[in-house]
């Protein structure tokens, strides 16, 4: 029983330590998102700097070229961005599953671990039970051997007795 309960224990704490690096991951994953999403805005900013910038100094042929490497690298960067986000997704939903499985799994570990203690302690009354019982009755039987042996010693002392009158008779 100890080394069940013992087993227990061991994989409670290892799914929990499992938990918390999950938890760790998402939350970096979070941190990383954050980062892009401000890296993103800052080259938006620059985006939008250079090309007031480049209305302003160079020809009109320039400018269109610039502008579509410009989008061309907007839409790359918002492609890698679509891939972190749907990573992210996918890990968060990996880890909220993961979650889930986990309480679930807690709580039947701890269903069957209270229906242990309950058996555990139905066994221990049941024990103490029938030690009274063995005692009650070691008592009894203790008794009535003295009482055998009593009559055993009465039996003799009467037949000795017999014997006795009868050779005086």
């Amino acid at each position: 029983m100890e080394a069940d309960f013992s087993e227990m224990r061991n994989e409670l704490q290892s799914r929990d330590a499992h938990w918390r690096r999950t938890q760790l991951e998402c939350q970096q994953l979070h941190t990383e998102l954050l980062k892009i999403r401000e890296y993103k805005d800052m080259q938006e900013i620059q985006i939008q700097h250079q090309s007031s910038c480049v209305q302003l100094t160079e020809q009109p042929e320039h400018k269109k070229a610039e502008l579509l490497l410009l989008a061309q690298s907007q839409e790359h960067q918002q492609e890698e961005l679509n891939k972190i986000r749907n990573h992210l997704y996918r890990e968060e939903q990996s880890h909220c599953s993961e979650e889930e499985r986990m309480k679930t799994e807690i709580s039947a570990l701890t269903e069957e671990l209270h229906q242990k203690e309950i058996t555990i302690a139905t066994i221990m009354e049941k024990a103490s039970l029938l030690e009274r019982q063995l005692k009650m009755e070691l008592e009894i039987k203790d008794k009535l051997l003295a009482k055998q042996q009593l009559l055993d010693f009465r039996y003799r002392v009467i037949k000795s007795e017999n014997t006795h009158l009868k050779d005086m008779v």
